[in-house]
């Protein structure tokens, strides 16, 4: 195996011990099988299981195509994938779940595409095996995210998509506290495209992404890559004044040409509690630029590296402590 892959394939890895074995099994097969130099950068995302222990068993069986780095802590699944862009050697970076929804003998045809010219190639599952609710969730924030943003990607959930070296140089400049890794690749992509995969059964275990966390992920979408939530907002608030400046003209002429009335007074409380409503959600919307704000005026870092298990090179040790915070 060459010390120079051509090929990096990277896998966030949290509580994926029921799943590990044999995504070894298929996924080294795959690559094996493309008689290509490559390498695998598993990054254990703080997992509370024995998923380090088999990454590190992994290692140690195939050191000369395995790199492991561990988080000391959860720091999500994009914080993952940036810590594994930052690792890789290769000319092509492949990201891949650990769940085996998207099967790893899928990887050639990615790099195929990359090697026709494209430098960014995103995928669509063909015939989900979700749930109901989770297809109709994607394909509503999918709509969503699009009417809001200019990022064109059909299935925002498929985490399966291909990189060239110069893309994963550029995402390494960003220093985001917050990203959607799909979405900002695909701000600096040339010639992006996507293609059509397979998508099987999650092996076991479930998935990691609740209710809460899908409606937080595509949030931070759109509040990180575009400023139209606000300028929604705005309209909305010069329409509703403009809106309440001719109710208050209207109740005004009546005052004065019919006397005093107390009909429509609960209508008038309904029109004053929507009204806070929308306040509300503005102040909310505009809290959220201003968290983002201060964010990255903090400036933390993004994630911390307590170990990185690697081949030796040049007299160097397999497991390189990582000494303090990266990202």
């Amino acid at each position: 195996m060459s010390h120079t892959p051509e090929i990096s394939v990277i896998v966030p890895v949290y509580n994926e011990e029921r799943v590990l074995p044999r995504l070894f099994e298929r996924l080294y097969a795959a690559l094996d099988a493309t008689g290509e130099a490559y390498e695998v950068v598993f990054v254990n995302d703080g997992s509370r299981d024995a998923s380090a222990q088999l990454l590190a068993a992994q290692f140690r069986a195939r050191p000369e195509a395995t790199r492991v780095v561990l988080f000391n802590g959860n720091f999500g699944q994009h914080m993952a994938i940036m810590a594994g862009f930052e690792h890789v050697r290769g000319q092509i970076a492949i990201t891949l779940d650990a769940d085996l929804q998207n099967p790893p003998e899928e990887i050639p045809r990615l790099v195929a595409e990359i090697r026709a010219g494209h430098d960014y190639v995103g995928t669509i599952r063909r015939q989900r095996e979700d749930s109901a609710f989770r297809r109709f969730a994607s394909r509503a924030m999918n709509g969503l995210r699009e009417r809001i943003t200019r990022i064109e990607m059909t299935d925002q959930g498929c985490m399966l998509r291909a990189y060239d070296r110069a893309l994963v140089d550029t995402l390494n400049a960003c220093q985001e506290v917050n990203t959607f890794v799909p979405a900002l690749a695909y701000t600096f992509a040339a010639r992006p495209t996507e293609i059509v995969v397979s998508h099987e059964e999650r092996f076991a275990g479930e998935s990691k992404y609740s209710l809460y966390k899908l409606v937080r992920l595509n949030f931070d979408l759109m509040t990180g890559f575009s400023i139209v939530p606000l300028q929604w907002f705005s309209l909305a608030g010069i329409v509703l004044s403009l809106g309440a400046g001719g109710l208050f003209a209207l109740l005004l002429v009546r005052r004065f040409m019919l006397g005093a009335e107390v009909e429509g007074v609960f209508t008038l409380f309904a029109l004053q509690f929507f009204f806070i409503g929308i306040v509300l959600f503005g102040i909310g919307l505009m809290g959220e630029y201003v968290g983002r704000i201060q964010q990255e005026v903090r400036r933390r870092p993004r994630y911390r590296v307590s170990a990185v298990l690697e081949a030796p090179r040049a007299g160097a040790a397999a497991a390189r402590p990582e000494q303090g915070a990266r990202g």
